[in-house]
C-alpha cells in the first residue's frame, strides 16, 4: 500500500498535469485565433518627425484595416533621389485583410494624403511612403498596382524588416517570391544592409 507521503506525492503531481494541461490547452486556443497576416506593407518617412508619422500611420491602418503584427523601426540611409535628403525610418507590417489589393492600395494612398504626401519627384523626401509589397500569392503587373513590390528583394531597407516578421507564421516556412521562387532571406543575403540600424522606436 501506498503511504500517506507517496499517495500526497502522487495527488500534487496529477494537480500539475491537470494545471498543465489546461494552460496548454488554454495557449493553443489562443493560437488558433490568432489571425495570420496575408499581405504587407513597407512604411518610410524622412520629413516632419518621421518617427511620428510613422506611428500615426500604424494608428490609421490599425483603425481601418487591422494590423497582425509589425517589425521594429529602422534607421536607413536614403537610397535614390536627390541629394542631401535626411535618414529615413522604415518598417513593414504585416494585415490581415479582405480587401481587394486595388481597394487596399487606394486606403493606403488616403492615409499618405492625410499625412501630407505630395507626388512630384520620383524618390524624393516625404513625409509618409506606404508601399503595398505582397498580397496573398497574387502576381499582378498593371500600370497602378504590381505585386509583388517590382523592387523589394532589391532594397535592404525593406528586406531587414520584412524578414524580421514575415518567416514567423504557424508552420514558419520562408516567404517564397511567388515568381523568381527566391526566398526573402536568400535575397538579403546579396544585399548591403550594414547601414540600416535598428531602432528602440516604439509604436506607440
Amino acid at each position: 500500500m501506498k503511504s500517506e507521503i507517496t499517495k500526497e506525492k502522487d495527488t500534487l503531481k496529477e494537480t500539475h498535469l491537470e494545471q498543465s494541461a489546461k494552460k496548454s490547452a488554454k495557449k493553443n486556443a489562443e493560437y488558433a485565433e490568432q489571425k495570420v497576416a496575408n499581405a504587407y506593407i513597407a512604411l518610410g518617412s524622412n520629413l516632419n518627425e518621421p518617427l511620428l508619422q510613422l506611428q500615426r500611420a500604424y494608428q490609421a491602418i490599425d483603425e481601418k484595416i487591422g494590423i497582425v503584427e509589425a517589425s521594429s523601426i529602422y534607421k536607413t540611409a536614403p537610397v535614390g533621389g536627390p541629394e542631401g535628403q535626411d535618414a529615413y525610418l522604415n518598417a513593414v507590417i504585416g494585415i490581415d485583410t479582405e480587401l481587394s489589393a486595388q481597394k487596399l492600395l487606394s486606403v493606403l494612398h488616403i492615409i499618405e494624403a492625410e499625412q501630407g504626401r505630395e507626388r512630384k519627384v520620383r524618390w524624393d523626401a516625404r513625409t509618409l511612403d506606404l508601399d503595398l509589397l505582397v498580397y496573398k500569392q497574387l502576381v499582378l503587373d498593371t500600370k497602378r498596382l504590381q505585386l509583388p513590390h517590382p523592387r523589394m528583394m532589391e532594397r535592404a531597407f525593406v528586406l531587414v524588416p520584412f524578414c524580421e516578421i514575415v518567416d514567423v507564421d504557424r508552420l514558419c516556412e520562408p516567404w517564397v517570391h511567388p515568381v523568381s521562387q527566391q526566398t526573402a532571406q536568400e535575397a538579403l543575403k546579396t544585399l548591403d544592409s550594414s547601414d540600416i540600424e535598428k531602432t528602440d522606436f516604439l509604436w506607440n
